[in-house]
């Protein structure tokens, strides 16, 4: 596994956010440059699920915050080379966006540069029950290279509390993405 400098995470308006706060506390402590993208819908939803404290930790674990509007941003081109892209949590709508290539804003943007450059682009995508057009999406962007990561914790792992299950998660997102999460990770080791 090549070591991983730089990540683009995308926090889309999706519930979870709690998911993102805890992605980025990981990244900065493996020291890992993380390029973030608030989407509008974002703004709000963090606000609701976790408050203004939180918005003020994402803005402060961001190696770089970019605006959702600025397509001019260094995360649209190819030319800046990222690592991986984690979008999380995913809405449906930043998916659909994504897997339709309609480029509206810099998350959906960031994202197709990195399905472009075939960069491992992973969409902690947050949706319960799915419908045809939901699964439709999830596969258009998987045929493209994209890894759909819904957020299911993983029960063997004797979790108990929703804190532990978010920590999972995140990781285990960052090991979908090519990143060594080291023990952030609790890993299957077999049944006695």
């Amino acid at each position: 596994m090549k070591p991983v400098r730089r990540v683009t995470v995308g926090i889309s308006g999706a519930s979870g956010a709690a998911i993102a706060v805890e992605l980025l506390r990981m990244l900065a402590t493996l020291g890992i440059d993380r390029y973030v993208i608030v989407s509008q819908g974002a703004e709000r939803t963090i606000g609701l699920e976790l408050g203004v404290a939180a918005r003020c930790e994402i803005r402060g674990l961001a190696t770089t915050e970019f605006d959702h509007a600025d397509l001019a941003a260094p995360v649209a081109s190819g030319s800046f080379a990222v690592d991986a892209m984690i979008v999380a949590p995913c809405s449906m709508r930043s998916l659909a966006t994504i897997a339709y290539g309609t480029g509206e804003g810099l998350l959906a943007r960031a994202a197709d540069v990195t399905l472009k450059e075939r960069r491992p682009l992973v969409l902690v995508a947050r949706e319960a029950p799915l419908h045809e057009g939901h699964l439709e999406a999830m596969l258009k962007v998987t045929r493209m290279g994209a890894i759909v990561s819904p957020p299911v914790p993983p029960f063997y792992c004797g979790l108990q509390s929703l804190d532990d299950m978010i920590h999972q998660i995140a990781a285990r997102a960052l090991a979908t993405a090519g990143i060594d999460p080291g023990d952030f990770l609790r890993r299957w080791e077999g049944s006695d």
